[in-house]
């Protein structure tokens, strides 16, 4: 991620953050199934798209329970202080077309919502926590799990 990314529409920030997350998954069909370790997790191909995901579908919980002016649902996931059987499998390029199916989806969700949303409602959101702007830009750090398991090309 960039500059440009901070700077950007909050919904080219999130398509430019799964951009991003993308290109790495591109090389992980070669990963070796040796996890890599950083801030004292573990991280693999299977994992990092997992995180990502449960990234996006968490926030965007939030953001339609506090445009609907509910309270949003605490989510209740492991996130990545557990690494599982399947975070454990080889990558494959199926697996990569998974991938790219679903955080496409997902970053298009983001994308028609963000952009249907006034700079009055991204700036002032409803409810308690980060603006939806903020919010937008907080998904951008999801490219740490991508980053941690690296460019394997």
């Amino acid at each position: 991620m960039n500059e440009n990314t901070q700077t950007s529409a909050p919904s080219a920030a999130v398509t430019g953050m799964v951009d991003h997350v993308l290109a790495l998954a591109a090389t992980w069909t070669r990963w070796d199934g040796e996890p890599a370790h950083a801030d004292g997790r573990v991280h693999t191909p299977h994992k990092a798209i997992r995180r990502v995901a449960d990234h996006l579908v968490d926030h965007l919980a939030e953001m339609e329970a506090r445009l609907a002016g509910e309270d949003p649902q605490p989510d209740h996931w492991h996130a990545s202080l557990i690494t599982t059987g399947a975070d454990l499998a080889p990558f494959t390029p199926q697996d990569l077309d998974e991938a790219r199916s679903r955080l496409t989806r997902l970053a298009r969700v983001w994308a028609n919502r963000l952009d249907a949303l006034t700079d009055e409602q991204l700036d002032d959101s409803p409810g308690e926590g980060w603006s939806f702007r903020e919010l937008a830009r907080h998904l951008t750090e999801s490219v740490y799990y991508a980053d941690a398991v690296g460019d394997l090309s």
